[in-house]
């Protein structure tokens, strides 16, 4: 996760519910507008702590808004998960677990290779079922709501307004500033440039869900330039995606082939995370032709079976927007 969605998290990490936090957070906000309502502390709280609910039941909407066909879900009787595997009569998922190095060099990662017969099993969720800024749950809430059997978590999308985000086949925003990913109907990915297209023709295309973070970490089978230097988000002031870091990764392997990739980190001996540049090379290793990274940091989650398998570096699951996950049964 990135140093400024740390404020919005201090507030979700609380094992509270939902609701209760954002009682404290409006109480506390109360204070603070009291003290300094045309500070900046009253523009922090509204811009990253205080929800801000554009859409409030998201299943609605892209009921209404997306023309795409999700695949159908099997008979429960035909699908078998155990703590590595998961099948289905169209679908086939296997979890890994890779350790390399030894000592202060550890890595351990997750690595989930997805095989589908349609590509819209590959789904989207957001926290609480709403869309708009700084909506958060903690994905394995928002993973229990979907009945996944496999999750990850997304691209934080509710901490920035900006960005092409298509959903599950539905536009929510169309404003494009970054380099993307997108995942199409037909089984194909493809790393693109928000600033040259938009939503509508995305979707015109075949588009199913759109990621807005970054940077490229693989696209047309190769490493691009420069990838340890990116920023994300530098108009508040990141600057910590470099180093090493715990990550988040989607890789395209070949038509309805995906990896989905956790690296733990930030544990001595256990995983000191990797390099945006080490990252990329698992993804190569992994044998996708593209990969995109995604929210990272204490963010960083594996949902399997019920529960998150991986070890976030806060020291348990951090509150986030959305998750991409497969739906036990399909």
């Amino acid at each position: 996760m990135t140093s400024r969605h740390r404020a919005t998290a201090r507030a979700a990490d609380s094992p509270a519910t939902k609701k209760h936090s954002r009682r404290n957070v409006l109480l506390g906000g109360g204070a603070v507008l009291g003290l300094a309502v045309t500070g900046t502390s009253a523009w922090a709280l509204n811009r990253f702590v205080i929800d801000h609910v554009e859409i409030t039941d998201v299943a609605a909407y892209e009921a209404e808004n997306s023309s795409v066909k999700m695949a159908a879900t099997a008979d429960p009787t035909a699908v078998t998960l155990t703590d590595t595997t998961y099948t289905s009569p169209t679908t086939n998922a296997q979890i890994r677990t890779v350790t390399s190095g030894s000592g202060s060099e550890t890595v351990t990662y997750y690595a989930a290779d997805l095989r589908l017969s349609d590509a819209t099993a590959l789904r989207s969720a957001f926290a609480n079922n709403e869309f708009g800024l700084n909506i958060t749950a903690k994905p394995s809430a928002i993973a229990a709501e979907h009945n996944a059997v496999l999750a990850i978590n997304g691209d934080y999308y509710g901490f920035r307004s900006e960005g092409i985000l298509i959903r599950n086949g539905a536009i929510y925003r169309d404003n494009g500033v970054r380099q993307g990913l997108v995942l199409y109907t037909d089984g194909r990915a493809e790393i693109y440039d928000e600033t040259t297209t938009t939503a509508q023709d995305l979707v015109d295309s075949g588009a199913w869900n759109t990621l807005s973070f970054g940077p490229a970490l693989v696209d047309d089978g190769a490493v691009p330039a420069g990838i340890d230097e990116v920023e994300v988000d530098t108009n508040v002031g990141n600057h910590s995606i470099q180093g090493l870091q715990p990550r988040t990764a989607v890789g395209w392997v070949e038509a309805n082939h995906l990896m989905l990739v956790v690296v733990d980190g930030r544990e001595e001996g256990y995983s000191r995370g990797v390099t945006m540049s080490g990252l990329a090379q698992i993804m190569v290793d992994l044998g996708c032709r593209v990969a995109y990274n995604l929210d990272g940091g204490g963010s960083s989650a594996m949902y399997w079976g019920g529960s998150i398998i991986n070890q976030p570096s806060n020291g348990g699951e951090r509150a986030t927007s959305d998750i991409l996950y497969l739906e036990s049964g399909v």
